[in-house]
């Protein structure tokens, strides 16, 4: 039985002993195709590297390697960073905090107890221990009302009037005027919402729908919400040519005007701004008759605006930018370095940068001394202008300043005249967001009536109105007037 025994684990000690030098056999080749397999990629590693410096030049010595110059280098559509001040946001020390006011009311007013033992007496909400020196609180908290949809039935009554030939309808003063639809119309606070949603904010129409349909839960397709504003525009078409009167009659009117295209065709948006109304106006033309059709051609004010020739239309005071003009001088500079050393371009630069300066100290300095250094401005714009010169940026700098030299001195002699086309060019701003986030209009319809509403609501912005109950103001109003009068015939 022992012997039996012993031959078994003899003959287990053998199959191990054979199975672990088969083991180590396989180690053995495992460690040499790693070693091979080590030797290949470092050898790839080297080929790499030589492809690359074959492929880059070398840099200047002293400089970084070309592979990371060529990584810190951005592509060509990349603007390149702007060195900002290494300044601390917020304000400085000791300066007081800038907090929300109070609010004005109180709307409804919640008492939070405390949780009290059995014996009545006010306990930790934690632990339910007694409570000592117990006091009063009032936190305010200013909150948003959940929105809901308002389906509200007029009852009108109507009848025929001899007078006007015609069947009248009673109608109130928030209604808007009756059509045959087989679903209810949207209301005046509806319709004041996704105005200002799609003018003010910019959304795209999919988005209103969903704002609508997500918040106060109205449901509208953004087909409908187009025609909706479209519809607005006609009824404001009074209000907005009263506001073009308002501007025509301005003593000073800024000017400019940018792409917009309509149905994927290239036009331009045009706007004519003052310190509290403003004009937009989409056209297929850049030429001078849209801006004598916008202004009038009785128009006496001054118009500030740049360089562009179509303003020489207008025979009226002229005003030119000398951002522009400036902004000219630099990108001249930029990309021609001869014009860049020459006299021309720093003497320009100054003399711009002064004019700009002086009209902002003229309150403190005495009229006779600001007179004089007006005039002696004047006398280095007329001889920089007048002067012969070889460089072709120069000629065709001083060519220009020469032609509109009585237009770049004008807001010198004028208190309320700026110097530069800035507020045509803040006006301009939010239509060129619209048009980032749209692309422009689906149709000439569609261009005006933005043109038209986008006008109104950023005029009730200069003046400080609050946009919705201004938009409600201007329905209520032009319902009002499409309401036919019926008056009454002498008997």
């Amino acid at each position: 039985m022992d012997g039996d025994r012993e031959h078994i684990l003899l003959r287990k000690i053998i199959d191990l002993r054979e199975q672990n030098a088969v083991l180590a056999a396989e180690n053995d080749r495992l460690r040499a195709e790693r070693a091979a397999l080590t030797k290949a990629v470092a050898k790839a590693h080297k080929r790499i590297e030589e492809l690359k410096a074959a492929r880059q030049p070398e840099p200047p010595s002293g400089g970084p390697p070309a592979a990371a110059a060529a990584a810190d280098t951005p592509p060509a559509w990349v603007k390149p960073s702007v060195k900002r001040r290494k300044k601390r946001p917020g304000r400085k020390p000791g300066h007081p905090a800038a907090l929300r006011p109070a609010p004005a009311k109180v709307d409804q007013h919640a008492d939070v107890p405390l949780p009290r033992d059995g014996a009545g007496r006010e306990s930790c909400p934690r632990c339910h221990a007694c409570l000592l020196e117990t006091a009063g609180h009032d936190r305010l908290v200013e909150d948003v009302a959940e929105s809901q949809v308002v389906v509200k039935v007029y009852h009108t009554r109507s009848g025929w009037c001899p007078a006007c030939r015609r069947r009248v309808e009673s109608r109130a003063a928030e209604q808007p005027p009756a059509a045959n639809l087989p679903h209810g119309q949207l209301g005046i606070n509806a319709l004041a919402f996704g105005v200002m949603l799609r003018i003010e904010y910019r959304l795209p129409f999919r988005q209103i729908a969903q704002l609508l349909a997500d918040l106060p839960g109205l449901r509208v397709s953004a087909a409908a919400i187009s025609r909706q504003l479209q519809r607005v525009a006609g009824w404001f078409a009074d209000e907005f040519d009263r506001l073009l009167l308002q501007i025509r009659a301005a003593p000073r009117v800024h000017a400019d005007e940018t792409g917009w295209r309509t149905d994927g065709k290239n036009g331009q948006l045009w706007t004519v701004t003052t310190p509290s109304h403003t004009a937009y106006h989409v056209d297929e033309s850049r030429a001078g008759r849209v801006i004598r059709e916008l202004l009038g051609e009785a128009f006496g004010g001054t118009l500030v605006s740049d360089f562009y020739s179509a303003y020489a239309a207008m025979d009226c005071r002229k005003q030119k930018c000398l951002a522009h003009l400036l902004r000219e001088l630099v990108d001249s500079a930029r990309d021609s370095p001869a014009f860049a050393a020459g006299a021309f371009f720093r003497r320009a630069k100054r003399l711009i940068k002064e004019m700009l300066a002086l009209k902002r100290r003229w309150d403190r300095m005495g009229d006779k001394v600001y007179v004089s250094r007006v005039i002696g401005l004047e006398n280095r714009l007329r001889r920089l202008a007048e002067a012969e010169y070889g460089e072709p940026n120069e000629r065709r700098i001083a060519r220009r300043m020469r032609r509109h030299r009585n237009e770049l001195t004008l807001f010198l002699w004028d208190r309320d005249l700026d110097g530069t086309n800035n507020a045509a060019e803040r006006a301009l701003r939010p239509a060129v967001v619209m048009r980032k986030v749209t692309g422009g209009s689906r149709s000439k319809r569609g261009a005006a009536a933005w043109a038209k509403v986008a006008s109104l609501l950023r005029t009730a912005r200069q003046q400080g109105r609050d946009l919705l109950a201004a938009i409600r103001a201007m329905l209520q109003a032009a319902w009002a007037t499409d309401r036919p009068p019926c008056p009454v015939r002498e008997r």
